[in-house]
């Protein structure tokens, strides 16, 4: 019923213009369903922003089973991570030393990023790469999109185009670590002139190359559409379940060097304190349904209007064994102390009870609601976009108890903590892109969002934790391009960015909202040989919340403001054909990363550590990939990949570093045509890390204040922990098309 009235209510939010009838061809092809979802978002040759285009068929030849970020890693400027080692399951992605909080992502012109962490989780969405058309990443602010300011990047996808030919297709693969994933994909193609129905239902397991550090993950997508002369109508439903088990917990030093797998997660210890087990159910386990409605009407030739419905669904949570010996003696926590708990002490015998081991479940449930509505306009010297949002996030977060070894008289499933978010807002933008001459095209896009954000009840420990927040931002958008030949294009910008905090960041302070400059300067051009573009940036910050480096008890990065702090980098990419067969694409991202006039707490006294490194933010990322295609069905690639040395922390500590690092992917495919039984059939093979590096791309840095060895003396003490990546490993895969 929740769906039902959201989408009566979407319905009645706005008026519905008039149907006027306009002859259209009646063709799929030439109605094209991108403009049903992104039109208006998505960046073009004359828009003077800085992006790059991934289309299916790029992408399906390495879609085996990894995560849509670590397809995505060879993109210029983009750092990937995985929990597991492998690329599936908890995977993060970085842009510009942005984190995934910082990088806006819309699926068909829907918010996806978490309303309250600002997070993306693709293994909410397993296997989503194979329904999904196309990407475009745009660097730096981007355009206006919906939901929260981009600050290091904007990803746009869209899901696939609905097919006018029938088809049926099973994909599987295989490979190290017992990894599994098996999709089957359908469509019916054009029905009556009119209706397409289409559908993936997808399977993926492995083990993970950390120790147990498994993902059984199950997704699914459903598209339905209708088109007459005037109109096109998409309803898209998509969705996940993951169970994976914890792998967030990353490895100190030593441990890194003589046990490179090992995961502490779930560690159960006897008396002596030595390991005895692991707990069988320390997972995450989270499900998320995505339902969308998509409405476009072709007004006339020039106008056009369009309509988005969107309503999410998730529940889950994370379990926990919770170990008394390891709280008491090593890292001193109180989640095993019955004040933590919410419990009340007890006697028995002549000893006072108040801890004890216990497991407990942290829930998550939550809708989200988001309503859209565009006006676009069209003619020769003109295109704008009007467009609007609304949305509203509902969130309950609760604390489960679900055994526990010595906890007295108390009810099933007790809950120790119990809190609730709204959040809610109302965004406007308008975009023009104007044709002053046969050279020169005006860009301006503004936005304004207002924001409000509120949430009451209790955190675990046990914490009050009340929010009442809203924020009103103003986000203009400048720019120039100059045409100088049909295939060369200059262009500039200037893009002002406003964001909230995050919940992270009010459980662990009081944080200011960040503001960004961007400016962009920019060259593309396009020959039949070589295609290739430059930008330079110059990103000024003003209360911006960097990751500390430090980690929350979920493995959730925590941030804080840093004052003043910029971002100045060079970027190129190119794609050169040498020949037919050989095709070279080497791209570049080199930086400057600062945070100015950073003070640190250090042995109890404020030091003034002046322009140091901002966390997470290589200097050098640079990828590279040789093709060579013999012919029409057989290809081969070697994909390379260099991470400069970045630090996890802001205070430039040696303790803090991630080493730079050098990986090479071999990706090869053989494709059969026109088979008696089969459109096609096609084989690949994917060798990740084929040099065997070892390696860390992803980490957390801490310090605290040690007041209690010697009395009258702070002492700051520093640790870190990696998260090692797998050495080399494969996947090998058949996909199948009837």
């Amino acid at each position: 019923m929740k769906l039902v009235h959201f989408f009566i209510f979407g319905l009645l939010l706005i008026q519905a213009p008039p149907l006027i009838a306009q002859q259209q061809q009646d063709s799929l092809s030439t109605i094209s369903l991108q403009e049903v979802q992104v039109q208006g978002l998505r960046a073009e040759k004359d828009t003077p922003v800085t992006f790059s285009n991934l289309t299916k068929e790029e992408l399906a030849v390495r879609n085996l089973g990894q995560d849509i970020p670590i397809l995505l890693n060879y993109l210029p400027g983009v750092v990937t991570t995985s929990d597991a080692g492998a690329g599936i399951g908890y995977t993060g992605i970085r842009v510009r030393g942005s984190d995934a909080t910082r990088i806006n992502i819309t699926i068909n012109g829907i918010p996806y990023n978490d309303a309250e962490s600002q997070g993306t989780y693709w293994v909410n969405l397993p296997d989503v790469a194979s329904s999904i058309q196309s990407f475009q990443l745009q660097r730096g602010v981007g355009t206006s999109t919906n939901g929260p300011g981009a600050f290091g990047a904007s990803l746009n996808l869209e899901t696939d185009f609905m097919s006018a030919d029938a088809f049926a297709e099973i994909a599987s693969s295989a490979g190290s670590f017992n990894t599994q994933k098996n999709t089957f994909r359908f469509s019916t193609g054009l029905l009556k002139n009119h209706f397409v129905f289409s559908g993936r239902l997808s399977k993926i397991n492995s083990e993970g190359y950390i120790d147990r550090a498994s993902s059984n993950l199950n997704g699914y997508t459903f598209q339905m559409a209708y088109k007459d002369e005037k109109r096109l109508l998409k309803g898209v439903f998509f969705g996940g379940h993951e169970i994976t088990y914890q792998a967030w917990y990353g490895l100190d030093t030593e441990t890194l060097k003589n046990e490179r797998t090992y995961n502490p997660a779930g560690e159960i210890y006897d008396n002596q304190g030595v390991t005895s087990d692991y707990y069988d159910n320390q997972v995450d386990n989270y499900a998320q349904d995505h339902f969308q409605f998509h409405w476009k009407e072709f007004l006339s030739d020039a106008w056009t209007f369009s309509l988005g419905l969107n309503y999410t669904h998730g529940r889950g949570f994370y379990e926990e064994y919770n170990d008394l010996w390891y709280n008491q003696n090593i890292s001193f926590g109180s989640n095993t102390n019955f004040d933590y708990l919410q419990l009340s002490p007890y006697r028995l015998g002549n000893q006072t009870i108040n801890t004890t081991e216990n497991v407990t479940k942290k829930w998550l449930d939550n809708d989200y609601y988001v309503t859209t509505v565009g006006l676009q306009y069209d003619i020769e010297k003109i295109k704008l976009n009007i467009g609007g949002l609304y949305s509203s996030y509902d969130g309950d977060h609760f604390g489960e108890l679900v055994w526990a070894q010595m906890a007295g008289n108390v009810l099933p499933r007790h809950h120790f903590y119990e809190s609730n978010s709204i959040k809610r807002e109302t965004s406007g933008f308008s975009k023009l892109n104007y044709l002053i001459s046969e050279k020169w095209n005006a860009y301006v896009d503004l936005q304004l969002r207002h924001i409000s954000y509120k949430t009451n009840g209790t955190l675990n420990g046990p914490r009050d934790f009340n929010v009442n927040e809203s924020f009103t931002f103003f986000n203009p958008k400048l720019g120039l391009t100059y045409k100088t030949s049909e295939n060369q294009r200059w262009y500039g910008s200037y893009a002002k960015a406003q964001r909230e905090p995050n919940r992270t960041d009010y459980e662990n302070g009081d944080p200011k909202p960040e503001t960004l400059h961007d400016f962009e300067l920019g060259l593309r051009k396009e020959t039949e040989q070589i295609k290739w573009q430059a930008n330079l940036y110059w990103m000024q910050y003003k209360d911006q919340l960097v990751l500390t480096g430090a980690l929350d008890e979920v493995g959730y990065p925590i941030r804080e403001n840093v004052g003043k702090s910029r971002r100045i980098g060079i970027e190129i990419d190119a794609k050169i054909k040498f020949s037919p067969l050989w095709l070279w694409q080497p791209n570049v991202a080199l930086s400057q990363n600062k945070n100015l006039d950073f003070k640190f707490q250090r042995d109890g006294n404020i030091e003034n550590l002046g322009a140091t490194n901002l966390s997470y933010s290589p200097s050098i990322v640079a990828g590279n990939a040789f093709i060579f295609a013999p012919s029409t069905t057989f290809q081969i690639g070697l994909l390379s990949k260099y991470v400069g040395k970045q630090y996890m922390g802001n205070i430039d500590s040696e303790n803090s570093v991630l080493d730079a690092y050098f990986t090479s992917d071999l990706n090869a495919t053989y494709l059969f045509q026109k088979l008696s039984w089969a459109k096609e059939v096609q084989f690949s093979l994917l060798i990740n890390n084929i040099f065997n590096t070892l390696y860390e791309s992803n980490g957390y840095f801490y310090t605290y204040d040690d007041d209690w060895s010697v009395a009258g003396q702070i002492k700051t003490i520093e640790g870190a922990g990696f998260y090692p990546q797998a050495g080399i490993n494969f996947l090998v895969g058949i996909r199948v098309l009837f």
